[in-house]
């Protein structure tokens, strides 16, 4: 939040979007600004006073520019909802049961995929080959474990240190708190206190209420400070934001989709009005796109089924739909993985680790690599890198809707232990059964 440190951030998130911004980097770095952002969290010394009162003006100025074509990346609903389809040629809802099966393996295949990839977030793909080489688990086919790695390896390569005594396979005992879970229990108690009538104004107020300021992150982070300042969606996602285009909106809105099978268009809507808190352009249309995947994920059969839901609610010229078509055509026409993940990271290996269209892409790729096997998918997108627990779980979510949680297997259920651990005041230890029953009771007609 140091504004020293978001300016070289938002010099770059306003290059992605096209903005002029040489003449403000060259006063900055006249200045003695720092050219790059730190690689993770804040500098570790504070600036002076002169260079920090700068670094809010120029955040300023950025602000002010103007941004991309809204003809390609509309920030308005209706802008976005004029390109989808008249009709999303999904299957007809299931029955109670068959739905109460899919929501339960939505909720247990978002968290295994999760718990899969928080020990090596933050890594670089090279890293997470390392380490799994040095344990001898190469090619990964189950939860990471720190047996037999190499001490150099280690010190290279070195785990998330907030997730490794929970994440690992012998250290796993329940599903530990992690943002990716923690969003979708707040929608669920969004949408058990408004339904379909929810608003960004709810969505903002709950987060005052009942999400601790140190559980958000870069946008959210910052939406926050914003709210605490008096500002109201959807300024609260630009105000001194360069994180609007990042994956945190993506990671909020699977459970829009599940709540409302088959209603692409509704989760979408859902999931714009929860992003604009936060996001703009690409960091919204990713949570659209995780929530129009969602909805069609608990009613379709196959992948390509999921994957048409999720790219038909996103604008057609916007980047991150370029991005997931590419990505859907080169992980359908190359079988090799790791030729896949050379040809992602050599297209969007410029992008931050945890911006949304890298991340978008590279679960495209794996949804449609894994061929519905739920190890084979949420494997796959771990090793690929960037935001590892994120991938994981929008595609375990996904793969756990298409099976449903009995065909999931075992070795990736039963350490969770049918036990959430969280900071959502009265959810801590919920079960994934009954969050698949109360999912179930949002559903028209299906309360019970």
């Amino acid at each position: 939040m140091q504004p020293e440190d978001l300016v070289p951030h938002e010099l770059i998130a306003a290059r992605l979007e096209g903005r002029p911004v040489d003449d403000i980097e060259r006063r900055w770095l006249d200045a003695g600004g720092a050219g790059a952002p730190p690689a993770k969290g804040a500098s570790p010394e504070q600036a002076g006073e002169d260079l920090r009162a700068l670094a809010h003006r120029l955040l300023d100025e950025l602000d002010a520019l103007p941004g991309p074509d809204p003809a390609a990346e509309p920030a308005d609903l209706d802008g976005v909802r004029a390109h989808w389809p008249a009709t999303w040629g999904l299957p007809g809802v299931p029955d109670t049961e068959a739905l109460r099966e899919r929501l339960h393996g939505a909720w247990l295949g978002r968290a295994a995929g999760c718990v899969l990839g928080k020990p090596v977030e933050g890594l670089p793909r090279e890293g997470i080959a390392e380490i799994l080489h040095s344990t001898g688990t190469w090619p990964l086919s189950g939860y990471f474990t720190a047996r037999g790695l190499a001490d150099d390896v280690a010190a290279r390569r070195p785990w998330n240190r907030r997730s490794k005594a929970t994440s690992l396979v012998e250290n796993i005992d329940g599903m530990p708190e992690d943002d990716d879970l923690n969003y979708p229990l707040m929608a669920l108690l969004l949408l058990e206190q408004h339904g379909a009538d929810l608003t960004s104004e709810h969505v903002a107020a709950s987060w005052l209420d009942l999400l601790p300021a140190g559980r958000t992150f870069t946008a959210e982070r910052v939406a926050y400070r914003n709210l605490l300042l008096g500002l109201v969606p959807p300024v609260t996602a630009t105000r001194h934001n360069p994180f609007r285009e990042w994956i945190g909106a993506q990671i909020r809105t699977d459970l829009y989709g599940w709540a409302h099978p088959g209603d692409v268009a509704l989760a979408a809507e859902l999931a714009h009005r929860d992003a604009v808190v936060s996001h703009v352009r690409n960091g919204v249309y990713g949570a659209m796109f995780a929530a129009a995947m969602g909805a069609a994920a608990v009613v379709a059969s196959r992948v390509d089924e999921v994957l048409d839901a999720g790219i038909a609610v996103l604008p057609p010229e916007s980047r991150i739909a370029g991005a997931v078509r590419e990505a859907r055509e080169l992980a359908a026409s190359e079988k090799d993985w790791e030729r896949v993940l050379d040809v992602l990271h050599e297209r969007h290996g410029h992008l931050h680790w945890v911006h949304v269209v890298n991340n978008a892409a590279l679960a495209t790729a794996a949804l449609v690599h894994g061929e519905g096997d739920f190890a084979r998918t949420i494997t796959a997108v771990v090793t690929g890198g960037w935001d590892t627990d994120s991938n994981g779980a929008t595609v375990g979510g996904i793969i756990g809707a298409l099976t449903g949680a009995s065909a999931l297997p075992r070795e990736w259920t039963r350490p969770l232990r049918n036990r959430l651990a969280t900071s959502i005041p009265g959810l801590d230890g919920i079960g994934f059964d009954t969050l698949a029953a109360r999912t179930l009771a949002l559903v028209p007609g299906r309360a019970e």
